[in-house]
C-alpha cells in the first residue's frame, strides 16, 4: 500500500517537473507575442500565466467534475492548448518576434490570417476570465457521487464467526483436559472434546391441552311437501282431465238449478264450471233453452 502511495506521488511530482518547464519555454513565445498586440512590460510579463495557467486550471477541472461538467472542462483545454501552440508556431515562424522589431500589430504578412491571430492573441485573456470562473464554480457546487460499500455475504458471516466460535471453545478447554488426553493428536482431542463438551439444555415444550370434538345437533331435512310462493308455471301445473261436452252440461245444470233467470250469465256459468267463454256461452243458451221448454 505504501509503494503504491509512493509512486502516485512520484508520478505527480514528475508531471509538475514536465509542466513547469513547458510553461517556461512557451512563456518567451507567448510574451513576444503580447508584446506585438501592443502590451506593455508587466502585461507582456502576466500574459503566459494567462494562457497557460487557464490550461492547469482546466486539467485539474476534469480530475474533479464528472459527467458533462467534465466534458466541458475537457473542451476548455482543448481549446487553450490549440491556441497556445498556433502562437508558439507563430513565434517560430516570424523571426522579428524575437527582436521585437515586428510592427505593432503585425503577426503575419497576409492581412486576414493576421487579423485572425490577433483577435486569438487578444480575446484569450477575456476568454481566461470567462471560463476560468466557470470552471471554479463547478467544481465548488461539485458533489461526489458517494461510494457505497459492499455488503457482505450473511452467510459466508455466519459461518465465520460459528468456526470462531468452535475454535475458540476448543482452545479454551485444552487446558482443562485430563494429562492423558493432552499427549493424544489434536484431531483425536478435538473429537473427545466434541463428544465430552455438555450441550446447552433445550427448554422443555410444553404440551397444548387437546379440546373434545362437540356433535352438534344437525337439522334433519323435512319431508313435507313447501308451499308455492308466486304463480306456478304452466309446464309445472299438472294437467286437468278434459271434460265432455255432456259432462259439462250435467255440471251447469246441478250448479245453475236454483239461479234466477237474471244471473244465468255466460261470465257466471265460466266461473262456476270452470270452462272457456265459448263453452260457457254454449251452456248459457242450453240452459236458457231448457228453461223455456220447461216454463212452455
Amino acid at each position: 500500500m505504501n509503494l503504491h502511495r509512493k509512486g502516485r506521488t512520484a508520478l505527480v511530482l514528475a508531471l509538475v517537473v514536465v509542466v513547469a518547464m513547458a510553461f517556461r519555454v512557451s512563456w518567451n513565445a507567448l510574451r513576444d507575442i503580447a508584446d506585438a498586440i501592443g502590451a506593455d512590460s508587466t502585461a507582456a510579463t502576466l500574459y503566459p500565466f494567462v494562457v497557460d495557467g487557464l490550461m492547469a486550471l482546466a486539467l485539474i477541472a476534469t480530475l474533479v467534475l464528472s459527467g458533462k461538467d467534465r466534458t466541458f472542462a475537457l473542451r476548455v483545454l482543448a481549446a487553450y492548448t490549440i491556441a497556445s501552440l498556433v502562437l508558439n508556431y507563430v513565434h517560430g515562424l516570424v523571426p522579428e518576434l524575437h527582436g521585437q522589431s515586428v510592427d505593432w500589430g503585425r503577426l503575419a504578412d497576409w492581412d486576414p490570417a493576421n487579423w485572425a491571430l490577433v483577435l486569438l492573441a487578444t480575446s484569450l485573456p477575456v476568454g481566461s476570465i470567462y471560463f476560468g470562473s466557470d470552471l471554479v464554480a463547478k467544481v465548488l457546487h461539485h458533489r461526489p457521487t458517494p461510494i457505497t460499500a459492499p455488503t457482505p455475504n450473511v452467510e459466508e458471516s455466519t459461518e465465520t464467526v460459528r468456526n470462531r466460535s468452535r475454535a475458540d471453545l476448543v482452545g479454551s478447554t485444552l487446558g482443562s483436559i485430563p494429562p492423558n488426553v493432552k499427549s493424544l493428536p489434536r484431531a483425536v482431542a478435538v473429537g473427545f472434546l466434541k463428544s465430552t463438551i455438555p450441550a446447552k439444555p433445550l427448554p422443555a415444550i410444553e404440551s397444548i391441552p387437546v379440546l373434545p370434538i362437540e356433535h352438534r345437533a344437525v337439522a334433519v331435512e323435512s319431508t313435507r311437501p313447501r308451499r308455492a310462493t308466486g304463480r306456478v308455471p304452466d309446464v309445472a301445473r299438472s294437467p286437468r282431465p278434459k271434460r265432455t261436452p255432456g259432462e259439462l252440461l250435467a255440471e251447469a245444470r246441478e250448479a245453475t238449478a236454483d239461479w234466477p233467470d237474471a244471473k244465468l250469465t255466460a261470465e257466471g256459468i265460466r266461473r262456476e264450471v270452470r270452462t272457456s267463454p265459448a263453452n260457457a256461452r254454449s251452456l248459457r243458451d242450453t240452459l236458457r233453452a231448457e228453461r223455456g221448454l220447461m216454463v212452455a
